[in-house]
């Protein structure tokens, strides 16, 4: 099914003392419009995100772009260049050859010569690397449960909203 064939309607969407984005920020005037208070609530909700995640992360002594780095790399299951890792980040303003070396610092990855082209080098994950993303693998849970307000089916909804908003 094709999201710009889906008409949404959602009466009652918000429950009895639920807070809204109006509420949460203490905003006394109405929006400008609907899409107005969908960007703030989008921005919002973001931040709000991240800071979940990084509460869960800090034990790990790792950061948000740096266990994605290295889920990109499990993911890949082959030695894979800083531009392909940059190529794939959630975080596109992210600096990856620094990044690489803080992870290569921890232990986390192993750097080599890319044997096709010498200007390039190649990344992997550690054995301390898979060790840590296996430990990690428990924070799935947690990921989902960030949005435990919403049905799965709903999450799939809002997802697709978002890839229909980005065009």
């Amino acid at each position: 099914m094709n999201m710009s064939d889906i008409n949404i309607s959602f009466p009652n969407i918000r429950k009895p003392g639920q807070m809204s984005i109006k509420a949460d920020i203490k905003q006394k005037k109405p929006f400008r419009n609907g899409f107005h208070e969908a960007i703030v609530n989008l921005i919002y909700t973001y931040n709000w995100t991240v800071d979940q995640i990084k509460q869960k992360l800090k034990p790990y002594g790792i950061t948000m772009q740096q266990y994605n780095v290295l889920r990109i790399l499990r993911g890949a299951g082959e030695p894979i260049t800083t531009s392909v890792i940059r190529e794939r980040m959630l975080d596109k303003m992210s600096d990856t050859s620094r990044m690489v070396d803080r992870l290569h610092t921890k232990g986390l990855v192993v750097r080599r010569t890319c044997p096709s082209d010498k200007r390039l080098v190649d990344v992997t994950l550690s054995e301390s690397g898979n060790d840590l993303l296996s430990q990690l693998d428990q924070f799935d849970n947690h990921m989902d449960a960030i949005f435990k307000n919403l049905s799965e089916n709903e999450a799939q909804i809002l997802s697709d909203l978002l890839d229909k908003a980005r065009g």
